[in-house]
C-alpha cells in the first residue's frame, strides 16, 4: 500500500491510518491511498508566511524568474516518468503532454516574462508618476509589493500537473509562497510532481507546500494577506467563496468553475470550405482530448440551421475513427475518464441533456474498448447530441466528458443571444473566413467570455486551438465560469501583490521606487555618466550639454540627406500657413540627432550599445536659430543576472533657449557591469 505524503512545515508528513484508495482510471487497480489526517494547517500557513515569504521577498523579480526557468529545466528531464504515471489517470500520451509539457511551458513562460517585463528589483512600479501640485514638489506613484501571506491553490482532477504549475508560477514570481492542494482522484501525479520539485533543491524552503487529501480546517486560518485560488465546480466555488474567514478577512478569492463553452460556425464556412473542415476537426479534438475533461472544451456547437445535418454527418464520421481504450495500448486516441464516479456523473448529465435533444453519435452505456474492461475502467464513448437551442438544458447542464451538443441558429443576433445563455464561459471560438462576421460575433459575445479564438485558414496552421489556455493570456471567465482570472502574463503576478498609491516629493518617490523622478535631485560631477560602469553609475547621475544652434542650412541638409522633404521643413509659405508652426521648423529626428551628438561620450567605454528610444514626444516646434540644450539623467538601472552588462534607462529632456522642452524621451542603453 502506497500512502501519499504531504509536504508541510518543512518536512514530509505521512498520515496515520490507511487512507482512501485511488484507482487507475483504465484498469481499476489501486494506485495509492490518500489522507491529510494529522496535518496542522494553521502551522503550515504560518510556516509559509514566516519562512517561505521572507525568503522569496529577498529575491528580485529577475532572480525568481531564473529559479522558475531552472525548475522548468529540471522537470523537463523527468517528463517520461510523469507521462507513465499520467497514463494511470486515463490520459493518452498526447493528453499527458498537453498537461505535463503545458505546465512546464508555463514555468518557462513566466521565467522569460519576469526577466523581460519586470525590473531586477523587489518593487513593481505601476504606471506613470502622477503630478499632484503645480510646482512639481508633490507627486504620487502607484507601486505593487508582494502580499505577505500564502497562495492557497485548490486544483481540479483533470490537469494534475498543469493546474498546480499555472497557479504556482505567477505566485512565485510575485514573491508569494504556495500551498498546493490537488483533487484526490489524480493526486498521485501531483504528489510526484511536488516530490521532484522538493528533491531538486532549487526553490527556497517554505515557498511550496503540498497537501494530499482534504483541506480540513485550512481555510479557517486564512488572513487578509493570504489568497485562495480554486478550480472546480461552480457549486463548490460558491461554498468556498462564502467561507466565514474568506468573507471576514476579504481574502482574495479566484475561481475557475463550470463553463459551457461554445464554438460558432459562420454561414460563409459551407461544406468543402477550409473553415468548415477546421470546425469539424476542432470540435472532434475538443471532445476527445483528455476524454473531454477540459474546462475549456466545446460543450455547445452552434451552426447555421441549413448546415446542421452536414456538420452532424462530418463530425460523426471523424468520431467513428476514434479508438477508445487503455492509454498504453497502441492506436488508442481517447483514454478513460478520471474515475468510475466521474463516468456516472457524465451519464447523469446526459440524461438531463436528452430531455432537450437526441444522440447523433455514440452510446453512453457501451463502447468498444481496446485492452480494457468497461466494468473496471472508466471508459465512455464520445457522445454528439443535437438539441433545440431554445430549451434551457443545453445552456445549463455540463456533461464533463467527451460530450458536445449541436444547435442551429438563423441570424447573428440569435447566435449571440444563444452564446450568452451559457451564463459566462472560459473560452469561445468562431470559425469563419469573413472578418465582418468575426467582428460582430466577437463584440457581441466578448462580455460573456474570458478568451475568444477566431479560427480561419490564415491562422489555422499555427493556432493553439480553442481549448488551450496560454500563459500570456487570461484564463478565467465571468458569471458561471467563476468571475476570476489566472495567468494573463504579468496580470497574474499582480493578482498576488498589493497596489499602493505613494504620495511624496520626487526625492522620496525616487528612493522608494529606485528610479529617478522628474524634479528629484540630479548628480553632476567631473565624470561623464557614459564613462561609468554599472557598478559606478547611480540613479540621478546627469550630464547637461549644449547649446547648439539650429540653422536653416542644418534643416535643408537633413531634408536632402534623409529624403524627408515634408513641407513644414522645406516650403516657407506652406509652413507659415500651418497653424501649429507659423514657419519653417526643424525635423523632430534632427532634434533627437542633435541631442545625441551633444550628450554622447564618443570614446570606447562601459556603454556598449544604444538599443532604443521610448516615450518620445515632440512638445515645442524648433525654429531656425533656436539653441538646443539636452539634460540626460540616469533614470533606472537594471543589472542582468546572467550577463556581464545591464540596462540603463536615461531621461532625455531637450530644451530651447527659453527653457521650454522641445522633446522628451527615454534613451535605453546596455552598460558593462565593470570597466572594460
Amino acid at each position: 500500500m502506497v500512502l501519499l505524503r504531504s509536504y508541510v512545515s518543512g518536512g514530509w508528513h505521512t498520515a496515520p491510518g490507511e487512507g482512501a484508495p485511488l484507482h487507475d482510471a483504465a484498469t481499476g487497480e489501486e494506485v495509492a491511498r490518500i489522507s491529510s489526517e494529522g496535518i496542522d494547517f494553521a502551522a503550515a500557513l504560518d510556516y509559509g508566511r514566516t519562512v517561505g515569504g521572507p525568503a522569496l521577498r529577498k529575491l528580485t523579480f529577475h532572480q525568481r524568474a531564473a529559479l522558475l526557468k531552472a525548475l522548468a529545466s529540471h522537470l523537463r528531464e523527468h517528463r517520461e516518468e510523469l507521462y507513465a504515471l499520467s497514463a494511470r489517470t486515463g490520459a493518452t500520451l498526447g493528453d499527458s503532454k498537453f498537461d505535463i509539457d503545458g505546465g512546464i511551458g508555463v514555468l518557462f513562460s513566466y521565467g522569460s516574462k519576469g526577466k523581460r517585463e519586470l525590473p531586477n528589483d523587489t518593487v513593481y512600479v505601476d504606471g506613470a508618476v502622477e503630478p499632484l501640485s503645480r510646482g512639481g514638489t508633490f507627486v504620487a506613484q502607484h507601486i505593487a509589493t508582494p502580499l505577505q501571506g500564502v497562495a492557497v491553490q485548490i486544483n481540479a482532477f483533470n490537469f494534475p500537473v498543469w493546474g498546480p504549475l499555472e497557479k504556482f508560477a505567477p505566485a512565485f514570481l510575485a514573491g508569494v509562497p504556495s500551498l498546493i492542494k490537488p483533487a484526490s482522484q489524480t493526486a498521485y501525479l501531483t504528489a510526484r510532481l511536488v516530490e521532484l520539485i522538493v528533491e531538486s533543491g532549487i526553490l527556497p524552503e517554505g515557498t511550496v507546500q503540498f497537501v494530499a487529501g482534504s483541506v480540513g480546517d485550512l481555510l479557517d486560518h486564512v488572513t487578509a494577506q493570504d489568497l485562495v485560488s480554486f478550480t472546480g465546480s461552480a457549486s463548490t466555488a460558491q461554498k468556498l467563496r462564502a467561507h466565514p474567514a474568506i468573507v471576514r478577512n476579504s481574502v482574495r478569492f479566484n475561481a475557475e468553475a463550470d463553463s459551457l463553452n461554445c464554438s460558432i460556425l459562420a454561414p460563409d464556412a459551407r461544406p468543402s470550405t477550409p473553415e468548415f473542415d477546421l470546425f469539424v476537426k476542432q470540435l472532434t479534438t475538443e471532445m476527445t482530448v483528455k476524454a473531454g475533461q477540459k474546462c475549456t472544451a466545446i460543450r455547445r456547437a452552434f451552426v447555421p440551421a441549413e448546415m446542421l445535418d452536414d456538420v452532424a454527418e462530418a463530425v460523426s464520421a471523424r468520431l467513428a475513427k476514434v479508438t477508445v481504450g487503455n492509454p498504453n495500448a497502441e492506436g488508442v486516441r481517447m483514454g478513460a475518464l478520471a474515475s468510475l464516479e466521474q463516468r456516472e456523473e457524465v451519464r447523469r448529465s446526459l440524461k438531463a441533456l436528452l430531455d432537450a435533444g437526441s444522440i447523433v453519435f455514440g452510446d453512453p452505456e457501451h463502447v468498444d474498448v481496446v485492452d480494457g474492461d468497461e466494468a473496471t475502467g472508466a471508459f465512455i464513448s464520445p457522445i454528439l447530441l443535437k438539441a433545440d437551442p431554445e430549451r434551457a438544458e443545453p445552456h445549463e447542464v455540463e456533461a464533463f466528458g467527451p460530450v458536445s451538443t449541436l444547435m442551429p441558429y438563423t441570424s447573428v443576433k440569435q447566435v449571440i443571444e444563444f452564446a450568452a445563455r451559457g451564463g459566462g464561459s472560459l473560452a469561445g471560438s468562431v470559425v469563419t473566413g469573413d472578418p465582418v462576421f468575426a467582428r460582430e460575433i466577437v463584440l457581441g459575445v466578448a462580455p460573456y467570455h474570458g478568451r475568444l479564438l477566431v479560427l480561419d485558414s490564415e491562422d489555422a496552421k499555427e493556432s493553439t486551438g480553442h481549448g488551450s489556455p496560454m500563459p500570456q493570456l487570461v484564463h478565467g471567465g465571468p458569471g458561471r465560469a467563476g468571475g476570476g482570472e489566472e495567468m494573463g502574463g504579468i496580470r497574474g503576478v499582480l493578482h498576488h501583490m498589493q497596489r499602493t498609491a505613494v504620495q511624496g516629493s520626487p526625492t522620496v518617490l525616487g528612493a522608494v521606487t529606485g528610479r529617478w523622478v522628474e524634479g528629484g535631485p540630479r548628480i553632476e560631477d567631473d565624470v561623464h555618466p557614459f564613462r561609468k560602469s554599472l557598478a559606478e553609475l547611480k540613479v540621478g547621475d546627469s550630464v547637461v550639454a549644449g547649446p547648439r544652434t539650429v540653422t536653416r542650412a542644418d534643416i535643408d541638409h537633413f531634408a536632402d540627406f534623409t529624403g524627408d522633404t515634408f513641407y513644414a521643413h522645406t516650403d516657407e509659405a506652406a509652413a507659415a500657413a500651418n497653424p501649429l508652426f507659423g514657419g519653417i521648423v526643424a525635423h523632430g529626428y534632427l532634434v533627437v540627432s542633435f541631442a545625441a551628438g551633444l550628450f554622447v561620450s564618443p570614446e570606447p567605454g562601459p556603454v556598449l550599445a544604444n538599443y532604443g528610444l521610448e516615450n518620445l514626444r515632440f512638445l515645442t516646434p524648433v525654429k531656425v536659430d533656436d539653441a538646443l540644450t539636452v539634460t540626460l539623467t540616469a533614470k533606472q538601472i537594471t543589472p542582468r543576472i546572467d550577463q556581464e552588462y545591464g540596462e540603463v534607462r536615461w531621461d532625455a529632456d531637450v530644451t530651447n533657449q527659453d527653457g521650454d522642452s522641445v522633446a522628451k524621451y527615454d534613451v535605453l542603453t546596455l552598460v558593462s557591469k565593470e570597466q572594460p
